[in-house]
């Protein structure tokens, strides 16, 4: 009887000591998160999940509850402000990038879109092969498979023969090469120096695992750069059309704004290796057999300031007077970017939503239907893909820009993310963005199927989490 009683106190007792130190800590992040200027939805997001599973979500806070934190240590990008790269031209987002530390647009760029897998893939090659000086690759998804072998080795002979090559993985995204040493070594043992950003296995506090390099970025004798969401991998670029090839976008660039992605690969470089990349990055002005096109680079990420990419993003929302045009695979917008957009669309302004019908993400699809279903309410246009998955970003303002890049329409990649974009002012380049749009809306189902009232209630509840999607 006495044993019992003790065990009863004992249990009593530990289950109290876990309350206070659970109770505690939910204080100590609630006030880190009022120190930090989290958002509401961030907070109450946090919170309710500490308060149904604290022995997952309170570890989980202190892991990856963070953004532009001091500790990862990767240092702010410093981008060149050089007048010989610009031009007179100004948009209304200049000011507020120009305030956070974003240049100017330069002119005299050219851009060629690349709209299929095969193409991309194709020039990806013909780059590699042509390239005589170095090549330069920030990837988030580098795979081993039948279509990248190829890539694999046209860079270990590019190293061979003297050419400078660098590759920057992201440790999760890649994960499959990360834990495959095999075929990482034969690439080093070419002379191909590789790193991997934020790797799985490191210990913390050098790992933060909810801060990824989702930067696409492939320069080639720094002098043209590809660019945009495709990732290295059969499900992206391929020699052959399959059922699994996703329907991206990837962009080649030529001109002084092709500088600006180098400047973020030399940040990034310098980040993973410990190494500044000796690269003598030289504004000059620019050549007008480049083209025609102006071009403003926008990066993004825990390494900026500010949110610079985002608050140019709103601004081109109240801008705009005539559409609004969104290409995105997942969307689970910012509460301030969505209800940026419903203002548009009562202002009469053609609000059109193209994403996939199903993404490769089941969590993403969940979450975000209550955001579509918002905006088709209010009379905005969602269209569903059907042609396969649809993993391209675009976002088209009017006929005066477009915004182009590794940027999804979501909080993940517009406040966690490293990420990198660019606005295009070109007519030439807006025209073909427009083109490809509609023929991508003849491929997609006009609207959503209804629900009933207690999906929409549990759709709705799944946008609590939206922030840590």
């Amino acid at each position: 009887m006495f044993n019992n009683m003790k065990t009863v106190h004992i249990i009593s007792l530990s289950y109290y000591l876990y309350a206070i130190v659970v109770g505690l800590l939910m204080i100590f992040v609630l006030m880190h998160m009022l120190y930090r200027r989290r958002t509401p939805t961030s907070i109450v997001a946090w919170l309710l999940s500490i308060i149904f599973i604290p022995y997952v979500a309170i570890p989980l806070y202190f892991f990856i509850g963070s953004r532009k934190q001091k500790r990862h240590k990767k240092s702010f990008i410093v981008m060149n402000t050089d007048s010989g790269s610009i031009c007179n031209y100004t948009s209304p987002m200049d000011k507020v990038l120009r305030n956070d530390g974003i240049p100017p647009a330069t002119c005299q760029n050219m851009i060629k879109l690349y709209t299929d897998g095969v193409e991309a893939y194709n020039v990806i090659l013909k780059e590699i092969e042509n390239a005589k000086d170095s090549i330069y690759i920030c990837t988030y998804i580098f795979d081993y498979d039948e279509a990248t072998k190829p890539i694999f080795k046209l860079l270990i002979k590019k190293a061979r023969e003297g050419v400078d090559v660098k590759l920057l993985l992201d440790g999760v995204g890649s994960y499959k090469l990360y834990l495959n040493k095999l075929h990482t070594k034969i690439l080093k043992r070419a002379g191909v120096e590789l790193y991997f950003f934020m790797p799985l296995l490191s210990f913390p506090p050098n790992s933060y695992i909810n801060l990824r390099n989702h930067r696409k970025i492939y320069i080639f004798d720094k002098s043209t750069v590809l660019s945009g969401g495709m990732n290295l991998s059969k499900d992206y670029i391929n020699r052959k059309r399959t059922k699994h090839l996703m329907k991206d976008l990837l962009f080649l660039l030529k001109g002084p704004a092709m500088y600006r992605y180098l400047e973020i690969f030399v940040s990034d470089w310098k980040h993973v290796s410990g190494r500044k990349l000796n690269t003598f990055i030289k504004f000059t002005i620019p050549d007008k057999e480049n083209g025609s096109d102006i071009v403003q680079v926008v990066p993004s990420g825990p390494d900026l300031n500010g949110d610079a990419l985002f608050e140019a993003l709103m601004v081109a929302i109240y801008e705009a007077k005539n559409r609004i045009w969104i290409v995105t695979p997942y969307f689970t917008p910012d509460i301030t970017l969505m209800r940026a957009l419903l203002i548009a669309k009562r202002r009469g302004v053609d609000v059109k939503l193209i994403t996939p019908m199903e993404s490769d993400h089941i969590l993403a699809d969940l979450v975000r239907s209550s955001y579509m279903r918002e905006l088709e309410e209010n009379k905005a246009h969602v269209a569903l893909y059907s042609k396969g998955m649809l993993h391209a970003k675009a976002v088209l303002f009017d006929d005066a820009s477009v915004l182009l890049g590794s940027v999804n329409f979501d909080s993940r990649s517009l406040f966690l993310n490293y990420e990198v974009a660019s606005f295009a002012y070109s007519k030439k380049i807006i025209r073909d963005v427009e083109l490809w749009m509609l023929s991508l809306l003849k491929d997609s189902k006009k609207s959503m199927n209804p629900a009933g009232k207690y999906r929409k209630m549990a759709e709705n509840f799944m946008r609590i989490f939206a922030p840590q999607i």
